[in-house]
Formats: structure tokens, sequence, C-alpha cells
């Protein structure tokens, strides 16, 4: 039992001692987008025109609005009838965009491998 004392002793005293030597040490911005593979330019939207860039990020924006809009609804909403009806519409409208999502990652991998 003492050397339980003494090893969690140890162990708490060095413990501050490395997270100040972890905290030392600033990691380069680009680093995680290499680890990531997207290096330069090259990341989600890397080979899109700037026209398909901002028409992807509308998309996205309206998709925001509409789940917002559904939400500010359902909290809204006093009747529990009508409060579930705007809940199942919000969860069928992040179905579809999951399963939008995971098409286009499936494509993307699809064409990663040729």
């Amino acid at each position: 039992m003492k050397h339980l004392y003494k090893s969690t002793a140890v162990l708490l005293l060095l413990l501050p001692i490395s997270m100040t030597s972890f905290a030392a040490e600033p990691q380069k911005a680009e680093e995680p987008m290499k680890e990531m593979g997207m290096s330069q330019g090259m990341g989600m939207m890397g080979g899109m025109t700037e026209e398909q860039k901002n028409e992807h990020l509308r998309s996205m924006q309206e998709h925001m609005l509409t789940m917002h809009d559904l939400s500010n609804q359902i909290l809204s909403e006093k009747d529990p009838a009508k409060k579930e009806a705007l809940k199942k519409q919000q969860l069928d409208l992040m179905k579809a965009h999951h399963a939008q999502m995971m098409q286009h990652r499936q494509h993307k991998m699809q064409e990663h491998k040729k």
C-alpha cells in the first residue's frame, strides 16, 4: 500500500511538468491538414471552381437555415402533436442530408481509387 501512495504521488508531481512541456511545443497549422491527407488547397473544395464553391456553400447555408427554422418552430410549438410532426420533419431532413453526404463520400472514395 505504501508503494501505491508513492507511485501516485510521483504521477501527480510529474503530470504538471509533462503538461507544460506539451503546451510549450506549438503545432504548425499545416500539420493536421497533412495528417488528414489534405495539402495546400486540396481540401474538401480544392477541385471546385469559384462558382461551384459558392453553389455548394449556398446549399449548405440553405440547409442550415431550414434546420434552424424547424428548431425554432419546434421550440415555440405548444401542441404536442404538431411539435412531434415538426420533429419528424426535421429528422427526415437530417436523414436525407446524411444520405446525401454519404453518397458524396462514397463517390469521392471510388474516384480516389481510380
